[in-house]
């Protein structure tokens, strides 16, 4: 670690919310994550799946023979159409439970100061108060207020959809574009360079 990193790392370490303090933020404010869609139940899902061309055709199609009287190739043509949507109904929970625990096994962490020393945590578990230390090649937790930092810079394209990197600065500065702040960073955003110390915000979803 260099000196830069080192002396922000001092001036963290005599900040920062005390644990029961970040236990009770975080037991009043929620956790620091956007909601997650919920999930459809499995009679709308169906629906859903009945509704598409194909399987609309095959239905049509079996109450065709029906009407035909051939009930022996309606019936066969209907369990078809039953069965490719069970596997069809499987294969979607499947889905959703995989993308379910690959975003918890991505889940970031964030260095915050808590009882005046520097400790990872799960960046979810970050309250509002909390003192964030931030160094090159860090995903920004949630938005925060710069306190120090050294040549800091951070690429916001994911806000501004622009690629070139904004250097901060932890005195007050100008609004650049919408409601960006040159003092500020922003959660999901990444550190290119630089080294920082700043104090939460918000979290949560906006």
């Amino acid at each position: 670690m260099n000196d830069a990193a080192e002396r922000l790392q001092s001036t963290a370490g005599r900040m920062g919310l005390a644990m029961d303090e970040a236990d009770r933020c975080l037991s009043s404010d929620g956790l620091n994550e956007l909601p997650r869609a919920r999930r459809s139940g499995l009679g709308r899902r169906a629906f859903s799946v009945l509704r598409e061309p194909m399987f609309l055709l095959l239905g049509g199609a079996s109450a065709l023979y029906l009407l035909l009287g051939d009930a022996g190739e309606a019936l066969v043509l209907a369990a078809s159409v039953f069965v490719v949507v069970g596997i069809t109904l499987y294969q979607a929970g499947k889905s959703e439970r995989a993308l379910d625990a690959l975003r918890d096994l991505s889940t970031p962490q964030a260095s915050v100061v808590r009882d005046g020393a520097p400790i990872r945590i799960e960046a979810r578990r970050v309250v509002v108060g909390d003192v964030i230390v931030l160094s090159e090649g860090d995903r920004v937790p949630a938005d925060a207020r710069l306190i120090e930092c050294t040549r800091l810079g951070v690429d916001e394209s994911l806000l501004t959809g622009e690629a070139l990197v904004v250097d901060k600065q932890a005195e007050p500065g100008a609004i650049v574009g919408d409601q960006i702040r040159i003092d500020h960073v922003y959660s999901g955003t990444l550190v290119v360079h630089g080294h920082a110390v700043a104090e939460v915000v918000a979290t949560g979803a906006p």
